[in-house]
């Protein structure tokens, strides 16, 4: 790495401290903004466009007009093509009903802020979790955050749905400590559909991490109507126990948050009123999963 990579640079949206579901201990996770995937589903649609977006939280509107009054073209509705997301309208807002997501940020400046938890980390085990979005989309700037903390001796972990160049994958894998690693599905043609991407490279990408040795906890979406029949979580149990270093397996069940972002930032959320999957049948796909041997934990 570069004497200069504290200065490298690249956009994220949240940055969340004292996480308890991505990765182990007391983690903060930054979730960086742009992702190749459109997955039906996504719990943080504000991730998936590089670019910074302007988001209504319409029960926190007060009708003041401090937006209208601030911006220059009359604060459109989010999603609008008027809206260039100059964050005027968010710095006038008193009630904090309008949101930004999409700042940028040096390797510095986040160093910065993940190292006031040091003491956290290291009492519990925990660490710095890249999540998006995609971090891999941006690499430069997670290769950048992975060195650094490498050399402050922080515990990394890195949330990724796969879709990337193997090279770039594998080229990071000696600065991550453990990879979450989402499977949706094996299907080719339904991840396709579902997500946008083609499951083959994504599994492929899979392979290869587990045999260069990194450590693997598999994330899988239980989408009710979508990716929660036995068939397909049977197909993806037999391609993990046949796998080295998988961890676990983490099933994560359906949440609403998707709708209510995807409302936010002015566009229609494609899974309607769908509801979350009762817990008798996470538990009835979990054994699925431990018949083939591997742990299991529903969540996280």
């Amino acid at each position: 790495m570069s004497g200069d990579s504290p200065a490298v640079a690249g956009r994220l949206f949240d940055v969340q401290r004292y996480s308890i579901h991505d990765g182990p201990g007391i983690r903060t996770t930054v979730f960086l903004k742009g992702c190749p995937a459109r997955c039906l589903w996504c719990h943080n649609p504000e991730s998936q466009s590089f670019v910074p977006q302007v988001l209504v939280v319409e029960t926190r509107c007060i009708s003041c007009g401090s937006c209208a009054r601030a911006c220059p073209r009359g604060a459109p509705p989010p999603g609008s093509s008027l809206c260039t997301a100059c964050g005027a309208c968010v710095e006038a807002c008193p009630s904090g009903a309008r949101q930004l997501a999409g700042r940028e940020a040096t390797v510095s400046e986040l160093m910065e802020e993940v190292l006031r938890d040091r003491l956290f980390y290291d009492e519990s085990g925990g660490g710095v979790t890249f999540s998006g979005g995609e971090p891999l989309a941006q690499p430069e700037f997670l290769a950048a955050l992975l060195a650094a903390c490498r050399a402050a001796s922080l515990h990394t972990a890195v949330d990724t749905c796969g879709a990337a160049p193997r090279q770039r994958l594998l080229a990071l894998t000696p600065l991550v400590d453990l990879f979450l690693f989402d499977v949706k599905l094996v299907d080719d043609a339904r991840h396709r559909a579902l997500t946008g991407l083609p499951a083959g490279p994504i599994l492929d990408n899979l392979r290869a991490l587990a045999a260069a040795g990194a450590r693997l906890w598999v994330r899988v979406p239980v989408i009710p109507g979508y990716t929660d029949a036995e068939a397909d979580l049977a197909a993806t149990a037999a391609l993990l126990a046949g796998l080295p270093g998988i961890g676990k397996v983490c099933l994560l069940p359906y949440h609403a948050t998707g709708a209510r972002k995807t409302a936010r930032l002015g566009r229609s959320y494609p899974l309607g009123e769908l509801a979350p999957p009762p817990a008798g049948r996470l538990e009835s796909l979990a054994a699925l999963f431990r018949g083939r041997g591997l742990a299991v934990q529903i969540g996280g």
